[in-house]
């Protein structure tokens, strides 16, 4: 009896109780600002923002993210900016289209915040980055009625890391383009709700 109960209690530790959520690209964004000339910061967005949160209802440190986001859609309201961007001097938009992001760790704070740890991709180059990270509580879309969160996570990397080296010198020092480059991701994400069980083929 007492195997039987112990073979039970591991079946059900087994069990995962997470749920998965799509991104919903039309409330999705992927913006970054970097210093131009060391005196302004240039804003931008890239292109649609695509993935999905494996979230862990019990332990949110074992959920996990995997975000996809298109370059060739960058934009920072200058087309020939936007074209040098998508250039071999920077992304190489053609060559590698996708920046991609893999959780590997993610840590609880206070409240709703997260430390997520996870693999960077930019320009076929994988980085560890620390993304300072909210998810939100569930609420029902009001025409949809799907289920919805939010989630948010932010960082600065340094571009050089990942390839993106062009830069030109100024007369009176510095130089035209920081290499700091601040990057946040703002979604919303849907729970994909189970499929419904195939009805039982009909008796003859």
């Amino acid at each position: 009896m007492k195997k039987l109960i112990l073979s039970a209690a591991l079946t059900l530790s087994s069990f995962s109780f997470a749920s998965t959520w799509d991104i919903d690209a039309a409330h999705a964004a992927a913006n970054f600002a970097v210093k131009h000339m060391m005196v302004s910061t240039v804003n931008g967005t890239l292109g649609d923002v695509t993935g999905k949160v494996e979230v862990d209802d019990k332990d949110i440190t074992k959920s996990k993210i995997d975000v996809s986001i298109d370059v060739k859609g960058i934009n920072t309201k200058q087309v020939k900016r936007d074209e040098h961007l998508r250039s071999a001097d920077f992304f190489d938009a053609e060559k590698f289209p996708a920046i991609t992001f893999k959780s590997t760790k993610i840590e609880k704070g206070e409240g709703s915040k997260l430390k997520v740890t996870g693999d960077l991709k930019i320009k076929g180059v994988s980085k560890s980055v620390v993304l300072d990270g909210e998810l939100s509580a569930e609420v029902a879309n009001p025409f949809t009625k799907a289920k919805t969160r939010g989630f948010s996570g932010s960082t600065t990397i340094n571009r050089k890391d990942f390839g993106l080296s062009w830069n030109a010198a100024l007369e009176t020092g510095g130089v035209m383009v920081s290499e700091d480059v601040k990057v946040t991701v703002e979604a919303e994400v849907t729970k994909k709700e189970a499929a419904a069980p195939a009805a039982a083929p009909a008796k003859k």
